[in-house]
């Protein structure tokens, strides 16, 4: 009988750049189970718990201390090691009283930024893909793996009409409920989240459209007024006149 599925496991050599590993000094390390996020776009939660906060020594430490209901990610507790957590993920830890949000860091990739009380109630999620489901109801489907129907009732002041692809719609959560709607438009705040550029941050001032067999270029400009471009997928609205979340240090140099 021939083998079923992908590989269970993840070798560190080929592991994501931005993983705080030793790359040579074990030959395997933990692998996400499939989830909301890709494989190298995410963190797994024991990835997170034991490496980069360093509360837990080992694996079966981590696994103990999520099965103690410690752990949420965007408002519902997961116990899981293996579960995904990528970006603009809002993670709550009780047993320390700290809240983080991921987000790409300057020449970094992923990381953890602390946040306060305030903004772990709230996520910033982009819209990748508009459909029209059975009863003609509109579908947004998210980066975060969330698809949210767009009904009757949720489209006043926001209607379907308005809300296009790469646009970010602030919910709540866990119940993910639309709080505000961020047009992805010229005069926006927009992070970069891949590519060289990755973990900066400005005000879009200029939408360069290409054909179909070329991705379409997006210019932005620093708080320094530095201009820098990348492409759009490339490119997360995150607030109008101002950004809607706090960002690291190190995104805003």
């Amino acid at each position: 009988m021939g083998k079923k599925g992908g590989s269970k496991h993840l070798k560190r050599l080929p592991a994501p750049t931005f993983w705080p590993i030793h790359k040579k000094e074990f030959k395997w390390v933990v692998k996400p189970k499939p989830g909301p996020h890709m494989k190298d776009r995410s963190f797994p939660l024991l990835l997170i718990l034991r490496e980069i906060l360093g509360l837990a020594k080992n694996r079966k430490e981590a696994k103990r201390i999520l099965s103690e209901n410690y752990f949420k990610v965007d408002g519902v507790i997961r116990k899981k090691d293996t579960f995904s957590v990528g970006l603009m993920d809002v993670l709550d830890i009780s047993v320390i009283k700290k809240s983080y949000r991921i987000l790409p860091l300057r020449r970094k990739g992923l990381g953890l930024h602390v946040i306060d009380g305030a903004e772990k109630d709230f996520k910033l999620c982009k819209i990748l893909n508009k459909t029209i489901v059975k009863g003609g109801i509109s579908q947004l489907n998210l980066h975060d793996g969330r698809n949210i129907l767009l009904k009757k009732s949720d489209s006043e002041p926001i209607t379907e009409n308005v809300i296009k692809t790469h646009d970010v719609l602030k919910i709540d959560l866990p119940n993910s409920k639309i709080l505000d709607h961020l047009s992805f438009n010229v005069g926006a705040f927009a992070i970069v989240e891949n590519g060289k550029n990755i973990g900066r941050w400005g005000e879009i001032i200029a939408i360069e459209k290409k054909g179909a067999l070329q991705p379409s270029i997006v210019t932005l400009k620093d708080l320094e007024d530095n201009q820098f471009k990348t492409i759009l997928n490339y490119v997360f609205p995150i607030g109008k006149n101002e950004p809607w979340i706090s960002l690291p240090e190190e995104v805003k140099q």
